[in-house]
């Protein structure tokens, strides 16, 4: 299955925006976490991976402390498997210390349906016993299938089912941004 075409995607944030939310988001991290002493980062590939560690830095340079981070692969934990075509297996890394007892902070790039994260509260649950789980999403676009909600959010971007929103990151685009653009039809094959 092709993936949908895009039409005149414009920005609705750039790479100084991105920075901006990032920051803001590691300290509400640092406020709500009460320092966040006991705070692991897992990503979610492959740009909630890159978020996690830009946060890492962040939340560094804010306490003075290094902050564990990982990556979670839930892949194996999708409600869609049986609907897509295969697709190859990310890396899931686990700091050294685990996550048993700790605040873990999922980060991912977009926040739509709610599924992936579902997925990743699956995966989450059979790596150890976190004191608790928070969300950490760049964006929310709305149209929730479960009930789940982001803890820090970078942008509200309430859209419509006909539009997409990508996020390029530098580690994995080559630059910076979130493009919201609109969904081209599938050709129905008349003529």
């Amino acid at each position: 299955m092709d993936a949908p075409q895009q039409s005149d995607a414009r920005p609705v944030l750039e790479g100084p925006d991105i920075a901006r939310v990032l920051t803001r988001i590691a300290h509400e991290i640092v406020e709500r976490a009460k320092g966040a002493d006991d705070v692991v980062l897992l990503g979610i590939p492959t740009r909630g991976v890159f978020l996690a560690r830009r946060l890492a830095e962040k939340l560094e340079q804010i306490t003075g402390r290094a902050t564990p981070v990982g990556s979670l692969d839930i892949t194996m934990y999708r409600d869609d498997l049986r609907l897509r075509p295969a697709r190859a297996l990310a890396r899931t890394d686990i700091p050294g210390d685990g996550i048993d007892r700790c605040l873990v902070v999922l980060v991912d790039d977009v926040l739509f349906s709610g599924r992936t994260i579902r997925a990743a509260l699956d995966a989450l649950g059979d790596l150890g016993r976190p004191r608790a789980v928070q969300l950490a999403v760049l964006v929310d676009r709305g149209h929730r299938e479960l009930p789940i909600r982001a803890d820090y959010v970078g942008k509200n971007l309430p859209t419509s089912l006909r539009e997409t929103v990508k996020v390029q990151l530098s580690e994995e685009d080559g630059r910076d941004a979130v493009l919201l653009g609109v969904r081209e039809p599938a050709p129905t094959g008349e003529k």
